[in-house]
């Protein structure tokens, strides 16, 4: 798909934008300009009142924008944010969902995205499949996921609401995140070994498996590929850094393991977890970080059923 009917589709399939409506585009200086002038002139051609705020990229994701672009999402009808650090998981874009925005953001998004792969996905398939895994997981109270590489984590999700993004983003404060497809949810308390052997948000595609022990939801240790740099990106929001945020499910076919997060969490049949933030999803924590690893080839038992993940790749 090129980058116009890319853009299109986004515009007006994604966030349904109406003629007369303000849509609101925040980039930053590190995503290609491309990209934000094929979604502006998508917006101007779907009869809307298009902006662009570009700002200095924001130190990791998570952290916030600058108060002028917080006020602006508040206002806009259709917000979407491509920029290389992730705005979903900060109070300005949970504030502007409240104020009724639609939300799309696209951290890290690249031109080989925009023309191939998970954002090119048929996202009302998507949409149908996430709403049959919500009746599914719906209720459910405990999650065990391992893998051959070693993976062996439990976690409880006892009285916590899966969620789904879709990508389908057209009602009144709604969020989602393109490239979409995945469920998700803010875990009670999560034991055991984590295995990221896909990528790492912060450091990328791994050649080589990163462990992640966990203990009471909080990562005790880190070792292997990018350990290091891991820790360090977390022990500047300390303690809260080290929390696990988040247990992901992909559920995109189209999707693919290229070493950008916003891609990899939604590629068919893996799963992820999340360090940092979970505030803006019905989790219990606040902080300026939000990392996702994702794992390949996992099993995954709900309240001791089989999901059988495989089958969304």
């Amino acid at each position: 798909m090129d980058m116009k009917k890319s853009a299109d589709m986004v515009i007006n399939t994604c966030m349904g934008a109406k003629e007369g409506e303000t849509v609101l585009i925040v980039t930053d200086t590190c995503t290609d300009e491309k990209i934000t002038k094929a979604l502006y002139t998508s917006a101007v051609d779907a009869g809307c009142e298009a902006l662009l705020l570009t700002m200095e990229p924001r130190a990791q994701h998570g952290a916030e924008p600058p108060a002028l672009v917080e006020e602006a999402m508040k206002n806009a009808d259709v917000l979407l944010a491509p920029a290389s650090k992730s705005l979903t998981h900060t109070k300005a874009r949970k504030h502007a969902s409240e104020n009724g925005t639609r939300t799309a953001t696209m951290p890290g998004i690249t031109i080989g995205m925009m023309e191939e792969g998970g954002l090119n996905a048929d996202y009302e398939k998507i949409n149908s499949l996430a709403d049959e895994l919500l009746e599914t997981l719906k209720g459910s109270k405990e999650v065990r996921i391992t893998t051959e590489l070693g993976t062996d984590l439990v976690i409880d999700v006892d009285g916590g609401e899966w969620m789904a993004d879709t990508g389908m983003c057209q009602e009144k404060g709604q969020t989602t995140n393109l490239p979409a497809g995945e469920m998700y949810i803010a875990p009670k308390n999560v034991n055991g070994k984590a295995v990221i052997d896909g990528s790492m948000a912060g450091i990328g595609l791994l050649e080589e498996p990163l462990v992640i022990d966990i203990r009471d939801r909080k990562a005790v240790s880190f070792e292997g590929e990018g350990a290091e740099k891991l820790e360090e990106m977390v022990n500047r929001v300390e303690p809260d850094g080290r929390n696990i945020a988040e247990l992901g499910i992909g559920i995109n076919s189209a999707a693919m393991l290229i070493g950008v997060i916003l891609e990899d969490e939604k590629v068919g049949g893996t799963i992820h977890i999340a360090l940092g933030d979970n505030s803006t999803f019905g989790g219990d924590v606040s902080v300026d970080l939000h990392l996702d690893g994702i794992i390949t080839g996992p099993k995954v038992l709900v309240d001791g059923k089989d999901l059988k993940v495989e089958r969304f790749a």
